[in-house]
């Protein structure tokens, strides 16, 4: 019996991997919870499929967040600082459409999915935005971290 459950052990640790998550070295996760009300004006737009919101709150991630209505009641949520480099003067992205563009190097990324969409080719090391939990419940976007 003794040998059976150390066997087990060693197969339950031997699967586990000590891999981590590569975290974007840029963006500090902090903890917050922001509710959207969707009959705020601010918020309203959401109501339609394809419309974003910049919430500059500064409660809300590190330089704010862009929500976008993806469709069917889903929505996502990501960082409006540039991921590719640490916060400063010129790292809270704008909006354009359903884009959301860097100043500091011009850098484009898809609030549909946050991946980058100008990535140069070269060697170096990009990250997409940073997402933060969304969840829609009666009439809020929940937006969490």
């Amino acid at each position: 019996m003794k040998r059976l459950f150390c066997l087990l052990f060693l197969i339950i640790g031997s699967s586990c991997s000590s891999d981590r998550t590569n975290r974007n070295p840029y963006l500090q996760e902090i903890n917050f919870r922001f509710d959207a009300n969707l009959n705020l004006p601010s918020y309203s737009p959401l109501t339609n499929t394809g419309s974003v919101v910049f919430i500059p709150n500064e409660s809300v991630g590190t330089r704010g967040v862009f929500v976008i209505n993806t469709g069917f009641n889903q929505f996502r949520a990501f960082e409006a600082s540039c991921p590719n480099h640490a916060p400063n003067n010129c790292s809270t992205m704008s909006l354009d459409g359903q884009v959301a563009t860097c100043s500091c190097e011009d850098y484009e990324y898809s609030l549909f999915t946050g991946q980058m969409l100008n990535r140069p080719e070269d060697d170096n090391r990009y990250y997409d935005m940073l997402e933060y939990n969304t969840t829609f419940s009666g009439n809020s976007v929940i937006i969490s971290n």
